[in-house]
């Protein structure tokens, strides 16, 4: 038929036949066809939303939609900026319309409700179809969440010049779906606090790169900024400040935020290390508080951490995770158990005595702590998830629901899938984002927080290396981290943006639309698009290279 003769697929390699600096699409679809006519938006275009009872998410959406395609005003990334575009307006038929739907028989419900669906039953796939011919475009989904991805990327395929908002790629045909169902991206914020508001951003930014969890570090051995209704003096007196709090109304927010957006909000409570400032309201419960030198007890300052072996420590933790787990509506509840130190309890009094008391071994008392905490979450409906140390390190049970975030190095990924876990994978050899800072401890001018993780090296992690195919379906996604010791809401921006877009396009899309592996290469005129069109929205993303090389794609590379 006529319409498929000038259709091509969007190889996006070098050497291709599309407009230089078009190829914008982040991450990038499972299948893109895509032509060469030019089409422009009409001053009139409206979404048609042709859905009976659409909830009110799905229309806030489109109305963000509609204002980001009004007001991005992106300039192509080519020279000029557009300015060679202005003789294919005269002729450019007008796309006057959108028509959302759902695919027969798909229950009509809130982007909100879908977003925190178990996962592997969230339904986020999309089929987009632009016409050249100025007819209505259309999305179609099998859910309110699918429409919402699908409209994301609709705004990414239009750019700006004297007043004109339009594609050069017209005829456009997608149908997309992830390659994984956990696409993630983490946030410590009691090294720092951060206001909701920089939160707000960040979910935003998730959103526009199609990342479906945001795992809250809440809390740490520094602070404990979360206000919990059942146990109040733990914020009152384990927060930097009285402003310095997330209340449980802040929480429900940023919560409601994230799933109108597409977002599950993941909660972390790190236990049993990671917990010294819990010694401000019960010292009694916490071993080696403040010992030192610290490094001998703990991973950093101050050392401290929960006296997991005492009966009355594991019922008041079981206690405190069940109490906030039960206030948000996602399946999956982290308790971290990472860098547990066994130095900090060799001396400790209590903990010895009721080792010596119970005849239990330390590892015994930590999986004892760890199946009561464990199965007090999963009596309120909440899957486990931790670090991989408890999967790798300590002698204890792990229910076989557990999810383990792999995070030390990539290569210990196998170790875990062979003891038949899930996984998340977060590995710090590729997707620390607060690595490259440099020390940031106290005399010691010659220290290293690690290399800096560019985003063209997380872009070469493989989640599937070293795994036999058997166990590529325990592989749930990934996510990328960002540590606050050295970042706060003066630099999130930058430091997260646009590098942990990265990863939300392995695990998105996973390969390129032809099948081929994903290459930085082919990868890099897309990112630069990502982040221009980034600031435009206002988020402070860093530049990837200088301009001119923005401007033209592939003269900067190491051998143009």
């Amino acid at each position: 038929m006529a319409f498929s003769r000038y259709l091509i697929i969007l190889t996006l390699i070098a050497g291709c036949l599309l407009p230089a600096g078009v190829q914008a699409l982040w991450p990038i679809p499972t299948t893109l066809e895509t032509g060469l006519t030019t089409l422009k938006i009409s001053p009139a275009f409206y979404f048609d939303v042709e859905i009976e009872g659409a909830p009110s998410d799905l229309r806030d959406a489109v109305a963000q939609s509609q204002y980001y395609l009004e007001n991005d005003k992106l300039g192509r990334l080519v020279v000029g900026r557009g300015a060679n575009d202005t003789t294919a307006f005269a002729t450019a038929m007008t796309l006057s319309k959108l028509t959302l739907s759902l695919a027969s028989g798909s229950a009509v419900e809130p982007i909100s409700s879908e977003a925190v669906k178990p996962l592997g039953t969230r339904s986020e796939e999309y089929a987009l179809n632009i016409p050249a011919d100025g007819s209505a475009a259309t999305l179609t989904a099998n859910s309110t969440l699918g429409l919402y991805r699908g409209l994301t990327t609709f705004n990414q395929l239009f750019y700006y010049y004297g007043g004109v908002t339009y594609t050069l790629l017209a005829p456009i045909s997608i149908k997309d779906t992830p390659a994984y169902p956990f696409r993630g991206l983490g946030l410590d914020t009691s090294r720092h606090y951060y206001p909701v508001s920089d939160i707000q951003r960040t979910l935003d930014a998730m959103s526009w790169v199609k990342i479906n969890t945001f795992h809250w570090h809440i809390t740490d051995s520094q602070s404990f900024p979360l206000e919990v209704a059942q146990y109040p003096e733990l914020a009152i007196n384990g927060a930097y400040s009285p402003q310095e709090v997330y209340t449980a109304s802040d929480v429900q927010y940023i919560v409601k935020y994230a799933a109108a957006r597409g977002i599950d909000v993941m909660m972390e409570i790190d236990t049993p290390g990671h917990t010294a400032i819990m010694a401000a309201a019960y010292p009694e419960y916490v071993a080696c508080f403040e010992a030192s030198p610290w490094a001998f007890f703990s991973g950093e300052p101050p050392a401290g951490q929960l006296r997991f072996a005492l009966p009355e420590v594991t019922n008041f933790t079981a206690s405190l995770l069940t109490n906030i787990a039960k206030t948000l509506p996602s399946h999956y509840f982290s308790t971290g158990g990472d860098e547990i130190n066994k130095n900090c309890y060799a001396d400790d009094y209590p903990t010895q005595q009721q080792l010596k008391r119970t005849g239990m071994t330390l590892n015994g008392a930590l999986g004892t702590f760890t199946q009561t905490t464990h199965g007090a979450l999963i009596s309120q409906g909440k899957t486990p998830v931790v670090w991989q140390e408890m999967a790798l390190d300590w002698n204890i049970t792990l229910s076989n629901e557990t999810i383990v975030m792999v995070w030390i190095s990539s290569a210990d990924a196998a170790a875990v899938v062979e003891k038949g876990f899930r996984i998340i994978q977060a590995p710090s050899d590729y997707f620390y984002l607060s690595s490259g800072a440099g020390e940031w401890l106290g005399d010691n001018p010659t220290g290293s927080s690690g290399p800096f993780r560019t985003w063209s090296e997380a872009y070469t992690f493989d989640p599937l290396a070293n795994l036999t195919e058997a166990q590529y379906e325990l592989v749930l996604g990934g996510e990328q981290i960002l540590w606050s010791e050295q970042s706060g809401p003066q630099n999130v921006d930058p430091i997260v943006w646009p590098r942990a877009a990265s990863s939300a396009e392995i695990f998105w899309s996973g390969k390129q639309p032809t099948g081929a592996a994903l290459n930085v290469t082919e990868a890099l005129p897309r990112l630069h698009d990502v982040r221009y069109r980034m600031v435009q929205r206002g988020i402070n993303a860093i530049p990837l290279q200088p301009q001119w090389c923005a401007l033209q794609p592939d003269a900067c590379d190491m051998y143009a």
